[in-house]
């Protein structure tokens, strides 16, 4: 047998050349000629297009049959070189400001903006996952006209012919969307109905501020937490969900990170029914019936006015007015109550504790939620009695997540003319009679004005990938008006940038922000401002009864409107509360489980307005006795492989009173059924190890800030000292670089930022429901959620601390919570490498905890061995196994592969992986330090998750460089407030976490729920 020495023998070899030949040549050259050796090695090598060594190394891929070179090759691609483009992601609700990472023409993550003077590089997590949406297969690929109960496919100008026919003769018109802040988008819609007169325009919003709108003449105020000393919410999730989320919490944070030359800390209460990520993160949080709302707004109210008794009495309730009266204009009062009555009451507090020109800013309200419950409710009615001849709707999937969703399809049917502009065939556009699908968001321009005064662009970063076009598009033309619409756009801006038009537009373009207002005052509604003087005589109009409360709220993850259902990346988020993934769910208190004798899974059905749906349930802390909470946006019919019959919808439980949607009231039937929940924090058990984290007083922190952290100290004469650990290990010289990170207690929120963008940057895998109750997910970073118990709250109030958080089967009723954000500490005495027998986890000389995938044989040593639980094993190829299609179909398919980060290696089955400080983020910095010889500045090199993080929770840096803002953080929180999880074990990791400090009241840490 004869061996091939090199590459160069082989590729002149006779046997080489005629296999070549015969792959690569035309069929009938191939054929004619029997001896491939008789051509010339130039005309070889011509023929294939590139190298023999290249052919070879892409030989264990299929057959290449065409190599085709870049001939013109686009200015701005450098192949494997990544372009960042700033851009708007809006989905009616979220609003971010973002850069659009782009390799070879393909966008792969989004980042934030630091431009932004509003999001300020900060990225919710629904846009950290909202790149993986643009190559959903699921999308609609081209225009639809339905013929029986089908879609059957149409060219463009078949359906724009039909459509301008029927709108001349159609009569009454509804265009019905989600909120829109796009200046253009709006006079778009402005144009069309000033060719067709009868036209109205409708927006709505799932989780509506209809209250709020009507106490504050149609505006939603310019809150700013970030100068608030007092902070008073009543069921305002605006950490989570309400408003703008990732704007108030970098304005929040702004008052909460605290060291030692800042001893100083706004203090935050929160009155709510469910536990909301803001309720986790308030000082003193106090559970709060719905119905029970209005009173505590009418006792602030009165308190702060002086406008008699109360009539609402708790101890937190009382030193909260205390708190707002100490700091008249610089306090806050917000709520998330849909009732006018107490969103009028609130104003007034507002006014009177003088937050109106501190606190709340009139010249910059927020736009992104615009909604009138009441018009949306009449058109509703309009519909089913025949006085609309036509509707468009514009991304708004009322059928599924209005309340009246029936009444909504009964509409549709009897409405002569029904056209979507939707992306898919969703439960309203499969009802409508034309589908003209609108571009993803990235493929498309647009405006955007979130707040009054502040402008941001977004430009496409791919071509369009199906045959769609752009909904704005789609209106001009039915108007008669073919203008583009970057060109409409560019147009609609001329009045907005001052100075030289053409250079004021690259710039704004460039990054994405600009100043300037471009939309016209908003449309008065239909119900008048409400006055806080006549507030307290319409309280009450919100229905009561003596059944059980129910809260309808939106995850932070999947939304309330379902627009996102169909991204396995925010179905597998786990939420920040329950840990609970795919799904929706009954939270309960544990009162009410024990006392009907339900179990965590037992399947409930929960009944209201003459309809039902069944869910499992869940017993959830902190919530208040005598009611129930459910998320919205679950239970889709039609949204993908994805999101399809995940959960069940709860929109049609929610009541309707004089148009305007609230809370209600539910029946509870067991049904002795049994559904799992898909839980990710119910098997990282740490065995009852302390202190993995650490939480004070501010009153303490004050006092001394060299104690409110645990350490293992030893007597000297100098006083208590850390001990000098005592190691077999040979400790490792870090003589160029040396990373690490440090992760800010009192700045994590638990958003679960950081969890997508980590997801998004490394090709994390996506596993499903069924596989995470198997306790199998693959995250490399989660965030780990701490309840506080009853056990312990007399040791805290008597010592200062609190008690074991890992004991999570016992927390309390009410309990204050932390967040910690958990991935590989990169040990510098990492157990996991002791272990490995194959040396395929190793240390690297940069203090980097590294993987070797090829070489990785899958023992699972090293994961036994992590006291952190932080590694993660394949047991699937998750991309390419036929039993992943459905829970992650976006991966399944070429299309979706387009999202995969080419930096990073697709693991394949067998292999463990886990969290690489971003390691190809740090190789790419220090590749172009080099080409200019220099080393990395600090802030060069900044990983997924700390890039994400609204709240800058996360700083990465290298900690040999003295001057970075790692090392003069750790400088200057050692003794303090830096510490180690697990620092017992001694394994050196190269995180350090700085202990929590909670503003709560000294007399009174653990808030009781009121008798």
């Amino acid at each position: 047998m004869k061996y091939w020495k090199g590459i160069e023998e082989l590729e002149n070899s006779p046997e080489f050349m005629q296999s070549a030949f015969a792959e690569f040549m035309p069929v009938k050259e191939a054929h004619a000629s029997s001896d491939a050796t008789s051509a010339p090695r130039r005309d070889f090598l011509k023929l294939m297009g590139f190298g023999v060594a290249a052919a070879t190394l892409a030989s264990c891929e299929s057959p290449v049959r065409k190599a085709i070179p870049y001939l013109n090759k686009p200015e701005e691609v450098d192949p494997g070189i990544a372009n960042f483009y700033a851009s708007t992601y809006f989905n009616g609700a979220d609003y971010n400001a973002v850069l659009v990472k782009n390799r070879d023409g393909r966008p792969i993550k989004l980042e934030g903006n630091p431009e932004s003077p509003i999001t300020r590089g900060g990225l919710s997590a629904r846009a950290q996952a909202a790149v993986l949406s643009l190559y959903d297969g699921g999308r609609l690929q081209h225009f639809t006209i339905r013929k029986g109960n089908t879609h059957e496919k149409a060219t463009k100008e078949q359906v724009d012919q039909e459509i301008r026919t029927k709108l001349a003769s159609a009569g009454r018109i509804a265009i019905v969307s989600p909120t829109i802040i796009s200046p253009s988008t709006k006079r778009a819609i402005a144009d069309f109905t000033g060719r067709y007169p009868s036209t109205t325009h409708v927006m709505y919003d799932t989780q509506s501020v209809t209250g709020l709108l009507q106490a504050n003449g149609g505006m939603v105020p310019g809150y700013d937490f970030s100068k608030a000393k007092v902070i008073v919410s009543l069921g305002a999730d605006f950490l989570g969900t309400w408003i703008s989320p990732v704007e108030y919490a970098k304005q929040y944070i702004t008052n909460r990170k605290v060291s030692s030359d800042n001893r100083t800390m706004s203090r935050h209460y929160q009155f709510e029914t469910a536990m909301t990520l803001t309720g986790s993160n308030a000082d003193v949080r106090v559970p709060v019936k719905p119905s029970e709302m209005g009173a505590v707004a009418l006792a602030l109210y009165n308190a702060v006015t002086g406008g008699g008794s109360a009539g609402y009495s708790n101890p937190q309730l009382t030193k909260a007015v205390a708190d707002l009266n100490a700091n008249r204009g610089a306090a806050l009062v917000v709520s998330g109550s849909n009732d006018p009555a107490v969103q009028a009451l609130v104003a007034g507090i507002n006014q009177a504790l003088g937050s109106v020109g501190t606190t709340i800013n009139p010249a910059a309200p927020s736009m992104v939620r615009q909604g009138d419950d009441a018009r949306m409710t009449a058109l509703i009615n309009d519909m089913n009695s025949g006085a609309i001849g036509a509707v468009i709707f514009y991304n708004a999937n009322p059928v599924f997540n209005h309340p009246q969703g029936d009444k909504v399809a009964a509409g549709i049917r009897k409405v002569g003319l029904s056209i979507s502009l939707n992306d898919r065939l969703d439960e309203t556009a499969s009802l409508c009679q034309y589908a003209a699908p609108d571009h993803h968001w990235l493929e498309s321009w647009n405006d955007y004005e979130p707040k009054r005064g502040f402008l941001s662009l977004a430009q496409p970063a791919i071509t369009p990938l199906f045959a769609t076009r752009q909904a704005q598009e789609s209106l001009l033309t039915w108007a008669g008006n073919t203008t583009t619409y970057y060109n409409y756009l560019r147009n609609n801006w001329r009045g907005v940038l001052s100075g030289d038009f053409n250079t004021a537009w690259d710039k704004a373009v460039h990054d994405g922000v600009a100043t300037g207002t471009a939309l016209a005052p908003a449309p008065a509604m239909l119900s008048p401002a409400v006055a806080a003087a006549d507030a307290a005589s319409r309280l009450g109009s919100a229905p009561k009864g003596n059944g059980v409360e129910v809260v309808f709220y939106e995850k932070v993850g999947i939304g309330a409107s379902g627009c996102e259902s169909n991204n396995p990346f925010l179905q597998e988020l786990p939420d920040p509360v329950s840990k609970a993934t795919w799904g929706n769910y009954l939270a309960v208190p544990r009162k009410m489980a024990v006392d009907n004798k339900w179990e965590q899974n037992d399947v409930i059905k929960v009944s209201a307005n003459g309809k039902s749906i069944e869910l499992p349930v869940l017993v959830q802390p902190g919530q208040a006795n005598g009611t129930v909470s459910i998320a919205l946006g679950y239970g889709r019919e039609l949204a993908g492989k994805v999101g399809d019959k995940v959960g069940a919808n709860a929109a049609p439980l929610m009541p309707v009173v004089n148009g305007m949607t609230y809370t209600g009231v539910v029946t509870l039937e067991k049904t002795g059924g049994s559904q799992p929940i898909a839980q990710t924090q119910t098997h990282h058990t740490i065995m009852d190890r302390k202190p993995v984290v650490q939480e004070n007083t501010l009153a303490n922190y004050i006092k001394d800030p060299k104690k409110v952290t645990e350490y293992d100290r030893i007597a000297t004469p100098d006083g208590l000292e850390k001990p000098a650990k005592v190691s077999l290990w040979q400790d490792y010289q870090y003589n160029n670089h040396h990373w690490g990170m440090a992760i800010d207690l009192n700045s994590c929120i638990g958003c679960g930022s950081c969890v997508i963008g980590c997801q998004t940057e490394n090709n994390v895998a996506v596993v499903g429901k069924q596989e995470v109750i198997n306790r199998r997910e693959m995250h490399w970073m989660r965030i780990d959620r701490y309840y506080s118990s009853d056990h312990h709250k007399n040791e805290f109030e008597t010592e200062g601390k609190l008690g074991t958080y890992a004991n999570m089967e016992d927390p309390s009723d009410n309990p204050q919570v932390i967040f910690q954000p958990m991935l590989c500490q990169h040990c510098n005495h990492a157990p996991c490498e002791t272990v490995c027998p194959v040396l395929a986890t190793t240390h690297s000389s940069e203090g980097l905890n590294q993987m070797t995938y090829n070489r990785c044989v899958g023992t699972r040593y090293c994961a036994n061995n992590c006291p952190y639980k932080v590694r993660r094993f394949n047991w699937f190829s998750y991309y390419s196994n036929e039993k992943f299609e459905n829970v992650n179909g976006h991966m399944f398919t070429d299309l979706g592969r387009m999202v995969l980060n080419p930096d990073v290696t697709v693991r394949a089955r067998g292999v463990m992986e886990k969290c690489s400080f971003c390691v190809q983020r740090i190789q790419l910095a220090k590749l172009e330090a080099k080409k200019q010889k220099r080393r990395p500045v600090d802030g060069e090199v900044v990983t997924a998750c700390a890039q994400s993080c609204p709240t800058e929770a996360i700083v990465f840096g290298d900690m040999r460089d003295p001057n970075s803002r790692l090392s003069k953080l750790l400088r200057r929180e050692d003794g303090e407030r830096a510490f180690h999880a697990l620092d017992a074990i001694n394994v050196q990791p190269n995180i350090a976490y700085l202990t929590k400090i909670r503003n709560a009241p000294e007399t009174h840490f653990f808030a009781e729920e009121n008798a």
